[in-house]
């Protein structure tokens, strides 16, 4: 009796020890978590300084050694295979921890403001569109979720709160709408597994995303002395980088899928610096070279009794003309999905299919998916007519066989609605009113239904030939 009190005791030593072992990671490297495939992902962690750590992976029974420094940090690359799983890895400083449960597939972050948060559940009194049924339908042990709990800090961390979740319908009831849509669509297209990180949040500026070294061109801005403390505005510059990116510097990702501009309205006319000095210096740490990076230009919305608005139109020019900018990039357009009386359109299943469009399309290579609308090219004037021209022109047309959004001035600079007809692959503007056309502008207001499109189905962007000054 004596001697099985013993072994008793020694199975519950041993066993402690197991669970105690000195190896600790970010919350980023759990189980479930899921691992790029056909790449070398980095993984990192702390133990005791000077120490001999052993990672080994079930994939490929693949043994890495790496001596963690002074301070007890430790970081090394893994090799991982073609997609599959589920598949353990361990890491021995002396005692063992065993991460389980692992896939190895395709990974996109997922960031942005209020629109990429936004919830399938909705957000009180707004609805997503079909959301029941999408919750409903979405067990999928292939899709994996990880949401970054909301951090503004003065400093970068080294770690952040969250955890890997199986997509189903606990768990994607408050996972963004657009990034889960994303990842099912990606899942469905693929067939391999796929895992999404969220971190967003909602009234963002996109400085708040940035690093402070990615800021200094912009001297007007406030940057934060460096300190280990909370910060108290969600948008003060770096502070969301600092608290919900760094600590994901690294990990290995597919790319990034963003969704973000409304809360930066007023300074519309930096955005076209702001946001490539942002995809430049994320592509910079992250050290893993040009990654994919596909946004979703902020859809058309109009409050009343506010003119701020009035430079969502801006805001949606500054978008467009960054898409030439940032290699590796794409932007989906959402010109035909706005919502009259809110900032947050209910369809957020067709910003996940555009953005995923650009992802299949220019990421993985699929030939037969289209991804882009009709983009204005340049104009030419014909006598009282002005003769558009556009990228991906295949058989443009209106959604109601006639288009309301086109508006064209002479030199005075006053825009009349236009008569708008399709010519073979261009499209004739003019209007009674004008009788020299100097500018064309489609759809070029903070609110607008757009209606000209391709044959693939997918819109255009707002535009307008003209640089006038517009007030609001």
């Amino acid at each position: 009796m004596k001697r099985n009190v013993i072994t008793i005791i020694l199975i519950l030593f041993l066993f402690t020890d197991n669970l105690s072992a000195k190896v600790s990671l970010p919350a980023v490297f759990s189980d479930g978590m899921v691992l790029q495939q056909k790449s070398n992902p980095n993984i990192w962690g702390k133990a005791e300084p000077n120490n001999k750590i052993e990672i080994t992976t079930s994939w490929d029974q693949k043994k890495y050694q790496v001596l963690s420094s002074s301070d007890g940090t430790w970081k090394t690359q893994l090799v991982t295979p073609k997609a599959g799983g589920p598949y353990k890895i361990t890491i021995n400083d002396g005692t063992n921890l065993t991460l389980s449960d692992i896939l190895i597939g395709e990974v996109w972050l997922a960031s942005g403001q209020s629109n990429m948060e936004m919830p399938l559940k909705g957000f009180k009194g707004q609805p997503v569109l079909n959301s029941e049924e999408i919750i409903s339908q979405s067990k999928n042990a292939q899709i994996r979720l990880f949401q970054v709990k909301k951090v503004s800090w003065a400093m970068p961390l080294d770690d952040c709160s969250g955890k890997w979740q199986i997509a189903d319908p606990t768990s994607v009831i408050t996972f963004s709408a657009v990034a889960y849509g994303y990842a099912k669509q990606l899942q469905e297209k693929l067939q391999v597994p796929v895992g999404i990180i969220q971190a967003a949040w909602g009234g963002t500026r996109i400085e708040a995303w940035m690093t402070a070294n990615s800021l200094t061109p912009f001297s007007q801005l406030w940057i934060p002395p460096v300190e280990n403390k909370a910060l108290t505005s969600k948008n003060t510059p770096s502070g969301l980088y600092n608290g919900m990116i760094n600590p994901l510097v690294g990990y290995g990702i597919k790319g990034v899928i963003w969704y973000q501009g409304e809360t930066n309205r007023k300074n519309w006319y930096d955005y076209s610096k702001l946001l490539p000095a942002m995809v430049k210096e994320w592509r910079s740490v992250w050290g893993i070279g040009d990654w994919s990076f596909y946004y979703a230009q902020i859809a058309p919305f109009e409050k009343p009794g506010d003119k701020s608005y009035t430079f969502f139109t801006l805001i949606r020019e500054a978008q467009l003309k960054t898409s030439a900018e940032i290699p590796n990039s794409g932007m989906a357009v959402l010109m035909d999905i706005g919502a009259e009386n809110t900032v947050h359109p209910p369809d957020k299943e067709s910003v996940s299919k555009r953005l995923s469009y650009l992802a299949l399309a220019k990421s993985y290579g699929f030939k037969d998916i289209k991804w882009s609308g009709p983009v204005f090219k340049n104009m030419k004037i014909n006598g009282e007519k002005a003769l558009l021209s556009f990228d991906f022109d295949e058989g443009l047309y209106f959604k109601k066989q006639k288009s309301v959004n086109f508006e064209i001035a002479d030199n005075n600079k006053i825009f009349y609605p236009a008569v708008a007809k399709i010519k073979g692959n261009e499209i004739e503007v003019s209007s009674a009113n004008i009788k020299k056309p100097v500018a064309v502008r489609y759809a070029f207001k903070a609110w607008a239904e757009g209606d000209l499109y391709n044959i693939n189905g997918l819109p255009a962007s707002s535009f307008r030939t003209d640089s006038w000054e517009i007030k609001p």
